[in-house]
């Protein structure tokens, strides 16, 4: 047996079955589905294929696989739009509330699918007036609004491919993604509102736009009524070429393996990686794990991706899954604590929405605002929590389960990436117990392995999380660098799939992420964690959030540092600091003790949430921080500089 390659500290004993009442109305009540795709890949994910999806023509060959490229459902034809629209309308639930929109201000609208599929069509029209036609590239970039979902959908009917840019992007990041796509079009807005306030939008295409070399017009809806200037015969306002539109746009018969959209995610060179994912097996999969990760009842759910489209989680969790499976979904355009600290719960209250889907990073920050928030309200509606995004810690897991889903709720903590297009790692909600801060176990029809530096599954311990088998909705390449696709993410171990995550089994078989193997740390020879130590340290009452990472150190190699946010209850001292730091030793043993503790009111964090722990090492190390500019609020740096300055460090 192969032994272990990162060290294994943090013992997670509590399990949570899921109650007999949520199993008897369960969408999946037994291993059945696991037994099936293991006994016969192919025939397991043909199933889903043509259970789930419409085709206008079905497909002759499953899965064609050449390492490390995949193609499925060969033969068959489909269109995105029509599964999530068309045969809805069709079947007679037009009148079916599709989205729940609620504006940051407190505007809203309802639309209903054949709203949803009138402006689809009508929108799919102008585009096609504008000169798209099949196999061209669409930028979007645009705040939360219907117009998003309108844009990428209509794409889909006519065969372009859309790229949408998450609108916290600068003009550089626009123009980096443009040009290596090529795209005819950007759609956008005017702006978007944002913490009480418009934030700008067509004026970071119009910087971005004398460095693109193919955009030939550029679409703005009218949201922000900020002053923008406008080019005549180059930009067009989204209203007024609706005014003219027909509503008559019939689908275009895709191929399976059709490029669907590019995704752009960020790559160790300055150059981001533009991720390809196609038609038919994207579908399949993000229906199939939407329904029954979620455990989805269309009838009479109301759920809720509180994500930004701009993400992979919202092209499958916001627009792509939801629709398909044709459930109620909900989407707000602003942040959380705007107006107020208690506005996601007033909003699931509101809509009584069944199924919250947020990532580990909200749930921490809704710790730290206080219990008493979600308490101002009936969240009695909630039957299945989600989390997305990073590993979730132990507490703030417990946390979630007890103030969000009144400790009856299961929580599917998901395991995935913008490569793989759906779910990967998730319990099913009525079938597997759950453990706080485990993913615990491969989605049925999902084939993966934790091995050893030499390729070499291991049973238990830590070491690489690697897929063994190819899946539906797998990246097809990166766009337009075949090589990249095949260096980046299948030279490290031969015949497998990594792209750069760490886990570790324990005894029952769970699967407990560790982060990026970039961010394990390596103190006096022992390789640990950043995960664990964080999980060690957000145990301890008065932190409600923390980053770790290790510094560079003269004895030990690296040394680690842990940045932590008290709860509102709680002041710095260094009592406190000091308690903290022995309670890690406690916790997980003295090797994982940090060698400084430094209390700060905030961390460096992405306007999607994620820690950039990079700045943080940067800021111990005094090197030059480098673009700030994808950072939801820059200022927070500085602050973190003076704290690291006046914080001393421990032997």
């Amino acid at each position: 047996m192969a032994e272990p390659t990162i060290e294994d500290y943090f013992v997670e004993n509590r399990t949570f079955p899921p109650s007999a009442a949520f199993v008897e109305q369960a969408v999946v009540k037994d291993r059945s589905l696991y037994e099936e795709a293991a006994a016969d890949l192919e025939a397991f994910w043909a199933r889903q294929a043509r259970e789930l999806i419409s085709w206008f023509d079905p497909f002759d060959t499953v899965l064609e696989w050449e390492l490390p490229f995949a193609k499925w459902f060969l033969g068959g034809t489909l269109n995105v739009s029509y599964n999530c629209l068309d045969r809805h309308v069709e079947a007679g639930r037009g009148d079916k509330v599709a989205f729940h929109w609620e504006g940051e201000p407190g505007d809203t609208r309802t639309i209903t699918y054949a709203d949803l599929l009138r402006e689809v069509a009508m929108f799919a029209n102008a585009l096609k007036g504008l000169g798209v036609e099949r196999g061209d590239r669409v930028a979007i970039y645009m705040p939360m609004i219907p117009e998003l979902p309108v844009a990428m959908l209509a794409c889909t009917r006519i065969g372009a491919a859309h790229s949408v840019i998450f609108g916290g992007f600068s003009p550089d990041s626009i123009v980096d993604r443009v040009n290596d796509a090529e795209c005819k079009v950007i759609i956008t807005a005017d702006g978007g509102w944002r913490r009480g306030t418009v934030a700008p939008l067509k004026p970071n295409v119009d910087a971005a736009l004398p460095g693109t070399h193919s955009v030939q017009h550029v679409v703005v809806v009218r949201r922000g009524e900020n002053e923008v200037e406008m080019v005549e015969g180059r930009d067009h306002w989204y209203h007024d070429l609706m005014a003219s539109a027909s509503a008559d746009c019939p689908p275009e018969h895709m191929g399976s393996e059709d490029l669907l959209y590019l995704l752009y995610t960020s790559g160790t060179t300055a150059k981001p990686k533009g991720i390809m994912h196609t038609t038919g097996g994207y579908l399949t999969q993000v229906a199939f794990t939407h329904k029954v990760v979620f455990d989805i009842h269309p009838e009479t759910d109301v759920y809720w991706c509180a994500a930004d489209v701009g993400w992979v989680t919202g092209h499958s969790y916001i627009v792509y899954g939801p629709l398909t499976n044709g459930v109620t979904s909900v989407m707000y355009e602003g942040t959380p604590d705007t107006p107020g600290r208690d506005r996601l719960w007033a909003i699931a209250e509101k809509y009584g929405v069944t199924q919250l889907y947020t990532a580990p990073t909200a749930i921490r920050m809704f710790m730290k605002w206080g219990d008493e928030e979600p308490a101002k309200h009936d969240l009695s509606s909630l039957r299945v929590l989600g989390t997305v995004g990073e590993p979730i810690n132990p507490e703030a897991w417990m946390w979630y389960h007890e103030h969000i889903g009144g400790s009856r709720c299961p929580i599917v903590d998901t395991w995935w990436q913008t490569e793989t297009g759906g779910h990967m790692v998730t319990p099913l909600p009525g079938v597997i117990p759950t453990k706080p801060g485990s993913a615990t176990i491969p989605v049925p029809g999902v084939f993966g392995e934790v091995v050893d530096d030499d390729g070499k599954p291991i049973e238990k311990g830590g070491g690489y999380w690697t897929l063994s088998r190819p899946w539906p909705s797998m990246l097809r390449g990166i766009w337009g660098d075949p090589e990249r696709y095949r260096e980046t993410y299948w030279s490290r171990f031969p015949g497998r799939y990594f792209a750069g995550d760490g886990a570790k089994i324990d005894d029952d078989g769970y699967i407990w992420f560790l982060g990026r193997v970039d961010d394990v740390m390596n103190v006096s020879g022992h390789r640990i964690s950043t995960t664990e130590v964080e999980s060690a340290l957000v145990d301890h009452p008065a932190v409600a959030e923390a980053a770790v990472v290790g510094a560079t150190d003269p004895l030990t190699g690296q040394a680690i540092v842990g940045y932590v946010i008290l709860r509102q209850a709680y002041e710095s001292s260094p009592e406190l600091v000091e308690e903290i730091r022995q309670h890690v030793a406690t916790k997980i043993g003295p090797t994982a003790r940090p060698k400084a503790v430094i209390i700060v009111p905030d961390l460096p964090k992405t306007r999607s949430g994620k820690i950039m722990r990079r700045l943080l090492r940067d800021v111990l190390e005094h090197r030059d921080l480098g673009d700030t500019t994808t950072l939801a609020d820059a200022s927070v740096v500085a602050e973190i500089q003076t704290r690291a300055t006046e914080s001393p460090t421990e032997d």
